[in-house]
């Protein structure tokens, strides 16, 4: 592919990985109007945000099987077809279950687009050094991608409306899609790749009960009956799961993905850092709207300099430093800066503490979670053969996928149980109310984040202790160590 044309096919991959990572955080904003307008219980709504999660989070071990088998050009522009309908429909939904539904169908398509966009990545930069900017620009996305759904979300909701935020899905895939059609090469396919049926139904089965007993327990409690057992059973499946990949003949996950040293460095260390941030995002999108006052637009620029220091730490930091200096150099110093970000966070009073707290620490947040993330990006995925390169991307997917529905439902029951014990320790005649009420719930968040510090601590940790090659590994590397196996039909 002709350099130019190559980072054409950049901006495309870009793209629709910004639209799965931002639909993630897009309806945030508009969740209050749209349970207004489809009339939704207080219990219902979380069913916006956790089918779409259950679905995309079940689905990815699969989906990247999918594109090693069917073509990842094939899958990409599948994903993208599928997506925008399922927007469409969302969109205009008349109810509450068509708006689940269509929400759950968003993760099945996001659950192919994922993994096939970052196996396009892979396979489309080999050349180390415009791997570094490739994977620099991509890191940004991913990072950047929550953020800018937060401002989009504002704008949309407050000038437009609610079903925006999922409209606006639909021109971004088709302008990615005939641009996938036009700039992609059409990829190879593996027929050794065969598809896994009872490793697939195993490891689905196990994300699905998992996630969804994680999101469970934000609304019933973590001693419910109904939580325990989804976990329990999630936990018992994946263990069965990674007892048929070890015996399966063409394993939906090889085992080659998960024994390499680095990638289950870079996975954990994914898996604790999306834990930490996703909860942190929706503390401070409660803080500055319910304590602060602020608008969804207002809201949404706040968010800005997160995004700021995201592009700086993978485009100007990682990507120029990536092929000079072993990974964990780079991850475990974001990951540190990061941390002292929520430290700060984590000091916030009721009183406005945005110029004093929140900006220097959404700028620090942003320059190590971009450092770190892009980093682990570029582990997770290079040094993966060709024809497995589907399954390490959907593994990467997964470990966010999983860490940040983790992350949601712990936090928040956190939170949410240190702001209801605050209140009943401080109630009492004269107290006002309201402010006592704000004092408990920014209290709540504090304790949260301080956990939330916490679990991206243990992220530097794994980093700087498991992560430990000389520089990131390529893809030429590993096609040189792992000869295609010759097709017997050819």
């Amino acid at each position: 592919m002709a350099d130019n044309r190559r980072w054409w096919a950049l901006v495309v991959i870009a793209l629709a990985q910004l639209m799965v990572v931002l639909d993630m955080t897009i309806v945030n904003i508009a969740l209050p109007s749209a349970q207004a307008a489809l009339h939704m219980s207080d219990g219902n709504r979380q069913w916006v945000i956790t089918s779409y999660t259950l679905a995309f989070g079940g689905l990815l071990l699969l989906g990247g099987r999918i594109a090693d088998l069917a073509g990842r050009r094939n899958t990409f522009t599948i994903g993208l077809l599928g997506f925008a309908a399922a927007s469409a429909l969302g969109g205009a939904a008349a109810n509450s279950g068509m708006l689940f539904g269509a929400r759950a169908l968003q993760g099945v398509f996001a659950a192919l687009l994922a993994p096939s966009a970052l196996s396009l990545l892979t396979t489309t930069f080999t050349d180390p050094k415009d791997r570094g900017k490739a994977f620099g620009i991509f890191g940004a996305i991913i990072g950047a991608g929550a953020a800018v759904g937060l401002l989009a979300g504002g704008f949309l909701t407050q000038y437009l409306d609610w079903r925006w935020c999922l409209y606006v899905n639909v021109p971004i895939a088709l302008i990615a899609f005939f641009g996938a059609l036009a700039l992609l090469a059409p990829g190879e396919r593996h027929p050794d790749a065969r598809l896994d049926v009872p490793g697939a139904l195993l490891g689905s089965a196990g994300m699905l009960s998992l996630v969804y007993g994680f999101s469970e327990a934000e609304s019933r409690s973590w001693s419910d009956g109904l939580v325990l057992a989804l976990l329990a059973a999630g936990v018992v499946l994946l263990g069965l799961f990674g007892l048929w990949q070890t015996r399966a003949r063409v394993p939906l996950l090889p085992m080659s993905v998960v024994k390499d040293r680095q990638r289950v460095g870079a996975f954990l260390t994914v898996l604790l850092v999306t834990i930490g941030m996703f909860g942190v995002f929706l503390f401070l999108t409660y803080y500055m709207q319910g304590v602060l006052g602020y608008s969804p637009v207002k809201t949404g620029v706040a968010y800005l300099p997160i995004t700021v220091g995201m592009v700086t730490g993978s485009t100007q930091v990682a990507a120029r430093l990536l092929n000079r200096v072993p990974p964990r150099v780079l991850m475990v110093p974001g990951l540190l800066i990061a941390a002292g970000a929520l430290a700060i966070i984590a000091q916030v009073g009721t009183e406005p503490a945005y110029a004093s707290h929140i900006l220097p620490a959404m700028l620090m947040l942003g320059l190590g979670m971009g450092t770190a993330m892009m980093t682990s990006v570029s582990l997770a995925t290079g040094g993966v053969a060709p024809r497995d390169s589907g399954a390490a991307s959907a593994t990467f997917n997964t470990a966010q996928q999983v860490g940040g529905s983790i992350g949601t439902a712990l936090l928040n029951t956190i939170a949410a149980s240190v702001t209801a014990r605050y209140l009943t320790a401080h109630a009492g005649p004269g107290v006002n109310r309201r402010q006592l009420q704000a004092t408990a719930l920014v209290h709540g968040f504090n304790v949260a984040t301080w956990w939330a510090m916490g679990a991206l601590l243990l992220g530097a940790l794994i980093a700087g202790v498991v992560v430990n090659a000389d520089r990131a590994p390529t893809p030429q590397a590993a096609q040189e160590r792992t000869p295609e196996p010759v097709d017997s039909a050819t």
